[in-house]
């Protein structure tokens, strides 16, 4: 007899199952886990810095020359400058298809270019944009009940941070909220003018004692020496003993004028945790590093430098994202185990047969295992995205075994004389054509994914749609070669239990497709529900995912001082404590995560929430807010989850909505954007309204009187030193110590670190002869307001009105805000469009349109090919069409938005609902010549009724742990699983009553009426 093909290579596609399963299972212990996949965003940053040049300046002699030289980067496709005061910051986005790296060293190269342009000792940083240039992974707090915050420091500079830089898999690491040591001179200005020293003396005294410099070289006894003046000041003594003036009457040391003390630095910064101050060390991976076997190594390196830092210093975990990322990878990958095993009691109760479903619940390892396997050899490593489509694709996996062991376990009830070997052969070879259409049908759907879908939204939902595609191709082989092998493994049933496969005459069946025209009902009602919810449901960009970190960007009003700054948020961290959802916090003022500059009168908070709480994030939020705006301070805060707030930085996008202002005039665009914030803040459902106009503060304005200087002998630059010596005193020199050098500050004896204006009206300076000359009789001195900082977009002012989303979501609140809008008459050559998460959401639900459209077209192409007819490509894809109404109701009776997530599960739906329908399809055609097409059409949907009920509800099952949102990475699923549980449910009705129907329509009855067979209720079906 001749060996059958699953006979002949038992064993080696035994050997195949078990390494599979074994690589599989290595791989998983050991495949990169991250977040987000690691996407390359085509995003670069500059930062320039010229001092506190005012904004007009700044504009004119940094900016604008840079934008000119930047705009001929290839690939460029927006430019979007901020002009502050001293500062400016440009971000340059480029279009996906570059190559970041190149374009990051052509920026450089014309930088370089115009460099002689741009004012001298202007500062200038490029970085190229990435999840690892701006992300934290791991956040520590050092403190110490005894050291003082500059030897704290010290220890953080040259002990932590050295120390933990030796992990393998670190980026940098980096030390925030740390104080600097500095030596301040406080001259004694009375004693300075009795002996006729200036400050300038002071000053040059320092510098020409304070140097180490090569005489040459000289030789003796055929040796080579370099000589070298060191002329260096080393310690207090040293500095003190400098000499500064000599006369007849002898030394004048530094000491006879000055004070010599150490102090701090000083520093527009202040970081606290938890209501005490704090230093902060925050440590960035390597992006080909393993996140959670980082944290490990990190772990453990912690634990060493424990042990050898002083007994009163102290090194704690704030932050851990790796954290969240184990809860949610370990969520999801709980949800594709509950999914799996309640979809295989499913199967045991509708097979009756434990052989057949042992056979499924192997061949589901198997399929996730190779998926795994190629996933790795591919580079797709475990993420979010990654695992929410394995558990995606898990009910797709179960439908392709739950296919191939049904017709194999019919084929043995229908000839229980066949073995296991000749029945799986059989059913194979039967199958095979169909097998393949179908798992095409679901596949294809995925291509136009990759080639159709742009920005952040493609960058990341392109791995999901991979992933899906790997893990169908897997499952399509699996089932195909390696499941009957499975089957055909467990013992032989008893030949003399098997009987034949009774399946009962569906006399409904035979209802509808004698009067097909009833069906049209469920359809116009399907029609009428499409109709209903789709203007109804609510819109979203990106699905939400409740994280459990809160960013809180706040901003005081522009010119507040320092301290007023920190004292109002010292106030706020007291009502964020009052709120019991939160486990712990950091507070940043006058600096911020991420590669931006930041004013002394903004900052941040992170706040880290309790795993175990009842309210969500976004409950949280708004008691946070609430509590903020109960204590009544001058504060402008905006939200966010972290991911949200990372990805915001790195796409320029993190406001949900941007109104855009555009206009050649900055002065009248930024009157305009606070009138329009004013009119879109009493639409319901805005939180955080902001303007955009960032006012730089004020500032006052010391013009020097040219002729009275001059008849002093006075030069411009000497009575700019002497002001910036009495107000933040001037760097005169550098004292070396160990691994650094310390900057020597000279300072004017006050009260005071600064002055208020009254008294820098009263002080004085010096004159060469060393004589006190008040300021006011030198120079006018005007208090000024702040001045606005300057946008462009383009090389166009531009003002961006803000806003964020309370208790409401993105369709809805854009729909209030465009009725203000229309409202709204700008001046001639002005204009305005809507940008942040909404303009993303248009660009994107615009290309999923397409990626729909074709879709439909690749299934109808492949049941064209299959069936050779367009009459029944024309019925399954129009089931297939109408299926999506089932996921649109569904999504509007959970009140989950339509977003990339739940788009997707809709384009899904398309393939699988086409998928079922080929077998359908396949019963009828095999049949209808012989039998007719009612009574075809009757068989076929009898025959297929179990299966059909079956798939659907195994996928169904297997997704409730995701759309119930279990877990703290399922939620960003929730919306595509919910999608998908909704097509399957109205596509089972589709697939049995209206496809029929349809199908009886379409081939039409060519011989007499056949009657339904006599009362008896059951069929033997032969193959």
């Amino acid at each position: 007899m001749k060996e059958h093909f699953f006979t002949k290579f038992r064993n080696p596609l035994l050997a195949v199952i078990f390494f599979s399963l074994i690589g599989g299972y290595f791989i998983i212990t050991s495949i990169k886990t991250e977040l987000l996949p690691n996407v390359v965003f085509p995003k670069i940053k500059i930062l320039a810095d010229n001092g506190d040049q005012p904004v007009d300046k700044m504009m004119i002699t940094v900016t604008r020359p840079l934008e000119e030289a930047i705009k001929q980067t290839p690939y460029l496709q927006k430019l979007f400058s901020t002009t502050s005061r001293g500062e400016t910051e440009i971000s340059i986005y480029l279009s996906w298809d570059a190559d970041v790296d190149v374009s990051e060293q052509q920026v450089q190269a014309r930088i370089s270019q115009i460099k002689d342009e741009l004012p001298p000792g202007v500062e200038i940083q490029v970085e190229k944009m990435s999840m690892y240039s701006v992300t934290t992974v791991l956040g520590y707090k050092l403190s110490s009940t005894k050291r003082t915050p500059i030897d704290l420091n010290w220890i953080a500079k040259y002990t932590v941070k050295p120390f933990l830089s030796q992990v393998d898999g670190v980026s940098r690491v980096e030390t925030t909220g740390g104080k600097d040591k500095e030596y301040w001179v406080t001259l004694n200005t009375t004693k300075m003018s009795s002996l006729g020293i200036t400050t300038a003396m002071v000053r040059d005294a320092i510098q020409k004692n304070d140097f180490i410099e090569s005489n040459g070289y000289s030789a003796d006894y055929n040796r080579m020496y370099l000589s070298i003046t060191d002329a260096s000041i080393y310690n207090i003594p040293e500095l003190e003993n400098i000499i500064v003036n000599s006369d007849s009457s002898g030394y004048v040391h530094l000491k006879d004028i000055a004070d010599v003390q150490v102090h701090e630095q000083l520093a527009f910064t202040r970081v606290s945790a938890d209501g005490k101050r704090a230093l902060l060390v925050e440590v960035l991976q390597q992006s080909n590093a393993n996140l959670i076997e980082f944290t490990k190594r990190m772990e453990e390196k912690i634990k060493e430098l424990q042990k050898i830092l002083p007994a009163d210093v102290h090194i704690t975990n704030y932050y851990e994202q790796s954290g969240f990322v184990s809860e949610a990878v370990s969520s999801v990958q709980e949800a594709l185990v509950i999914g799996l095993v309640l979809a295989l009691i499913v199967v045991v109760l509708f097979l009756l047969s434990f052989k057949a479903s042992f056979t499924v619940l192997i061949t589901i390892p198997v399929s996730l295992s190779l998926t795994v396997l190629v996933m790795y050899l591919t580079g797709i490593t475990f993420n979010i995205m990654s695992l929410g489509a394995i558990a995606a694709a898990l009910g797709l996996i179960i439908d392709d075994a739950i296919v191939v062991v049904e017709q194999i376990h019919g084929i043995r009830e229908t000839e229980p004389d066949l073995t296991s070997a000749m029945a799986a052969q059989k059913a194979i070879s039967k199958l095979l054509p169909y097998m393949i259409g179908s798992s095409l049908s679901t596949i294809v759907i995925f291509i136009p994914f990759a080639f159709l879908l742009s920005g952040v939204s493609g960058a990341f939902f392109k791995v999901l749609s991979s992933t899906m595609m790997i893990a169908l191709i897997c499952s399509f082989f699996v089932s195909w070669i390696l499941l009957p092998v499975i089957y055909c493994s467990f013992k032989e049933t008893n030949k003399s239990t098997m009987t034949g496969h009774k399946v009962t005459w569906r006399k409904w069946v035979y209802f509808f497709v004698t009067y097909p025209w009833t069906t049209l009902i469920l359809i116009a009602i399907m029609v009428a529900g499409f109709l209903y919810v789709t203007p109804k449901l609510k819109t979203g960009f990106l699905p939400d995912m409740d994280e459990g970190t809160i960013v809180l960007n706040y901003f005081t009003p522009p010119g507040t001082s320092f301290e007023k700054t920190d004292s109002i948020m010292m106030n706020a961290e007291r009502a964020i404590m009052t709120v019991p959802e939160v486990k712990t916090y950091i507070r940043r003022t006058g600096t911020q995560s991420g590669f931006a500059e930041t004013e002394p009168n903004c900052g941040d908070f992170l706040i880290q929430l309790k795993s175990e709480r009842k309210k969500t994030t976004e409950e949280v939020i708004d008691d946070i807010r609430d509590k903020i705006d109960a204590t009544g301070q001058p504060l402008h805060t905006e939200f966010m989850q972290r991911i949200g707030d990372i990805l915001g930085d790195l796409m320029g996008e993190s406001e949900p909505i941007q109104i855009k202002l555009y206009g050649d005039d900055p002065d009248r665009l930024q009157s305009i954007a606070t009138v329009i914030a004013d009119s879109i803040a009493l639409v319901p459902g805005t939180a955080d309204v902001f303007s955009g106009v960032t006012i730089a503060g004020p500032y006052v304005n010391i013009r020097p009187d040219l002729t009275k200087l001059r008849q002093f002998n006075i030069s411009p630059d000497d009575f700019q030193f002497q002001l910036a010596t009495q107000l933040n005193g001037s760097v005169a020199g550098s004292v070396f110590e160990k691994q650094q050098l310390t900057n020597i500050r000279l300072m004017q004896s006050r009260s005071g670190y600064f002055q208020s204006v009254d008294e820098l009206r009263k002080s004085s300076i010096f004159l060469p002869d060393g004589r006190l000359q008040p300021i006011a009789h030198l120079a006018s001195i005007t208090p000024t307001e702040g001045v606005a900082e300057v946008t462009r977009e383009n090389l166009e002012p531009i003002v961006l009105v803000t806003t964020s989303l309370n208790n409401t979501d993105l369709g809805t609140l854009i729909k209030g805000i465009k009725k203000v809008m229309d409202k709204v008459t700008l001046p001639q050559g002005y204009h305005y469009s809507f940008g942040g998460a909404y303009e993303e959401q248009q660009k994107s639900f615009h290309e999923l349109l397409i990626v729909l459209i074709i879709s439909c077209l690749l299934v109808f192409s492949i049941m064209l090919f299959l069936f050779k007819d367009f009459k029944a490509a024309f019925v399954v894809v129009g089931i297939a069409v109408l299926a999506v109404t089932g996921s649109l109701i569904a999504l509007f009776i959970t009140g989950i938005p339509l977003n990339l997530g739940s788009y997707t599960g809709l384009i899904m739906i398309v393939g699988i609902v086409g998928e079922n329908a080929i077998f359908t399809f396949q019963q009828f055609a095999e049949i209808k010549e012989r039998e007719g097409v009612k009574d075809a059409l009757v068989f076929a949907i009898s025959i297929r009724l179990r299966p059909n009920i079956m798939t659907a509800m195994c996928a169904i099952i297997a997704l409730l742990p995701l759309a119930f949102g279990i877990g703290t990475g399922a939620s960003l699923h929730r919306p595509l699983a919910v999608a998908v549980i909704g097509g399957f449910a109205t596509g089972v009705p589709l697939l049995l009553i209206v496809f029929p129907a349809l199908l009886s329509m379409v081939y039409r009855e060519k011989r007499k009426k056949i009657t339904p067979p006599p009362p008896a209720e059951e069929i033997i079906v032969k193959e």
